[in-house]
Parts: structure tokens; sequence; C-alpha cells
């Protein structure tokens, strides 16, 4: 493998089983799930999943040189997991953690037309990844560093995320951009009970870039204001009350933390981001913009491209590819933010985490060529529409 690369990608990784479930109507999908039923349903798709494999191996498809640091069980199943890494390119497996006391993670999606996604999952061995097992020495060699899923891995959580904060300390001490994404856990697990507010509090000053869809962040950091959502909306489809007060309240927070650009997704009606000043942009990293000035105090609401959703799963994760291979390209905010709501639009046109990425300049063309998206409309003031870039911009950062 080459010496030096653009991108390492560490965290969760696990076996995604995705049944091709294009064939069931929606008033079908509730009777297809009842005790004793027989559903036909369609062919299998296996695939890696988590955001080694789905954000790694889609800036790999976008161009981006990347390594991935993920942790396997002695089974089966990271043969598997192995073999399909190995297959985007010569060494792409090689820091991959083989701990024979544990089980390699699996996924069954379950991801039905018309229906968001949900997940059949066993942590297995990420939940024994520690801060021990990132190669620190491979990250003087890149630019940027991405770690994903802290709340489906168990060490990273603990002890009031320990494991967490030292691997995000070791990684700045090496002058390399950090970036983190998030998963929502299930409240009634230890991850849903952890301190989520003391665990991202102590982690936050080591991240540069912070990418957790609103839903996670209003979950980890404002309980009350998500608790108050979820039943306005009678349950967890609370997206259309999102105001652009409420992002801006939020990611003012997570820049009080430390975080230099919050991207927060938010599902069908895109991507926000909010930066921190010039001086805080000059201290990202080698994967630092080239014009500080323009990513400073930004304020940007895109939204989402227009297309036939097949399956959502790795949508979030193809997203932050988008993101992230257009900031390691020094595009400007607003060709980021882009990027980002682009990549993730040609991922939920397939049904599994990767096949739908296209490489870099085709999806920069299908952009060019008028490709179109869906209506967003703000009627606060202080924002303003960009037509030459089709986005929302807050005037008042």
């Amino acid at each position: 493998m080459t010496d030096t690369f653009d991108a390492v990608v560490a965290g969760h990784l696990c076996l995604d089983m995705i049944p091709d479930l294009t064939a069931l109507s929606q008033d079908r999908i509730a009777q297809a799930f009842l005790p004793g039923r027989l559903t036909e349903v369609g062919p299998a798709t296996f695939c890696t999943g988590g955001p080694v494999s789905n954000t790694g191996l889609a800036l790999t498809k976008l161009g981006i040189r990347t390594q991935l640091m993920g942790k396997v069980g002695d089974d089966v199943l990271a043969q598997v997991v192995k073999e399909m890494v190995s297959s985007y390119g010569p060494g792409m497996a090689d820091n991959m953690v083989m701990d024979k006391a544990v089980n390699t993670s699996y996924t069954i999606v379950l991801s039905p037309p018309g229906v968001d996604r949900f997940f059949l999952h066993h942590p297995g061995a990420n939940d024994t990844f520690s801060a021990d097992d990132v190669c620190y020495d491979r990250l003087p060699q890149a630019r940027l560093f991405h770690f994903g899923y802290p709340p489906i891995m168990r060490l990273m959580f603990e002890n009031n995320g320990a494991h967490l904060v030292e691997i995000f300390r070791q990684a700045r001490d090496t002058g390399i951009t950090t970036s983190l994404d998030m998963a929502l856990p299930d409240p009634a697990s230890a991850a849903g009970r952890a301190d989520w507010v003391t665990i991202l509090t102590a982690t936050l000053p080591y991240v540069d870039v912070f990418l957790p869809s609103i839903e996670e962040i209003l979950y980890m950091l404002r309980r009350e204001t998500y608790e108050e959502l979820y039943q306005a909306a009678n349950g967890p489809n609370f997206l259309p009350l999102i105001t652009p007060q409420l992002l801006s309240d939020t990611s003012q927070q997570l820049l009080d933390l430390g975080v230099k650009i919050v991207a927060l997704k938010l599902g069908e009606r895109g991507l926000y981001l909010r930066t921190a000043n010039a001086s805080a942009i000059e201290m990202l990293g080698r994967a630092r913009p080239s014009d500080a000035s323009a990513w400073a105090d930004r304020e940007l609401w895109t939204a989402c491209f227009q297309v036939d959703v097949v399956g959502t799963a790795g949508s979030g994760d193809a997203t932050i590819a988008g993101f992230l291979s257009a900031l390691l390209r020094d595009q400007s905010p607003e060709q980021v933010v882009t990027a980002a709501v682009a990549v993730g639009a040609c991922n939920v046109e397939a049904a599994d985490t990767l096949s739908g990425v296209r490489p870099w300049d085709e999806t920069m063309r299908r952009v060019a060529g008028g490709w179109q998206r869906h209506k967003l409309q703000l009627e606060t003031p202080g924002w303003r529409f960009d037509e030459q870039h089709q986005l929302w911009i807050g005037e008042g950062h």
C-alpha cells in the first residue's frame, strides 16, 4: 500500500445482511412481521457496514486514499468482512484488529420501500474496541482521522468515555484533522443511559469536525428538547419541527465545546453547517482549508437532491463521505455541503450501503447538470437563498 494517504477511518465495523423487501407494499410491512408468518422476500445483499466500511470505502470510491481501522473476531464472518474490504484495494484490511475472544459484529438491515430503515444488531468485537486498537503510528501519514458510532461501542461510552477521549487526544497530538460521527442509542440500553453531556464535554475539545444527526445530538445534549419534539410529533419523526433557531442554538453549544466545524444531518430535510471563527479554522490540522476566511463564521442549510429511494442504509455515512471528500479537496463550504447531500442521494438509489456511491467526477457532473433538489422554504429573518449554490445562508454569523 502507498506510504501516504489522505484519510483514516476507525470505529464501528460489522457485516450487514440486507434482504430485498422492495416487493412489500407499505400496507404489508406490519403484517410481514407477525409471529408465525412466512413472508416471501427477494435475495439478500451482503456487505460490510458501520462507518469504517460505509464512510471509509465510500471515500475510497470517491478517490480519497483511505486506511481502515476496525476490529473483528476470529470467525467465518471475519473472513467475509476482510475479503470484502480487501476487494477495494491491496492493504485495505491490513490495520484490522482480530480478537479471538469475541465474535464479529453483524447487522440485519430491514429497509422496506417508503419506510425508514431499522436494524437487528449484534455489537460483537465493537464492544471491545479500545484506545489501544488505533494504529497511531499511521496517523502522521494522513491528513484526516474520522471515527464513527461510539454509542454502539461499549468501551467508548463506559467510564465517561475515557477511551474515546484518549483516542481523540492522541490523534490530535499527531497534527491530523479529527472528525467524529455518532449513532442514536437505544434509550433502554447502557449507551442510552450514559452521561453523554460529560462524555462529549471531555471529547469535543479534541474534535475538529463533528457530524451527528440532529436527533442524535439532541438526545445526547438537549434531552428535554428531544423529548418535547418526540411527543409533539407523536414519534421519532420530528424533523419537520426542526427550526433554524434550534439548529443555531444547538450548533453554538457544540462550537462552545470546542468543535470547529459542525454539520448536522437532517434526513430528508438536508444538511446544516455551522463553523467557528477564522482563528479556530486555522487550527484545524492538516486537512484545514487554505482559505480560512471563506470558512469562518458560516451558517448554511441545503436541501437533499431528488432521487427515487431504494434503501436508506448507510445514507448518513455516505453523506459524511461526500462532506469529507470535498473538504480534503479544499473546496468551499457551499461546495462541501452540496457534495455531502449529492453523495448521500446517490447512496439511497441502491439497497446496500456502497453500490449507489459513484466516482467523484461522475457525481459532480450530475450536480452540474442541473440535478433538482427538494424544496426547502425558510421563513426566518436573517436567512437568504443563494441562487448560485441553491442553498440557504444564515447572515447572522
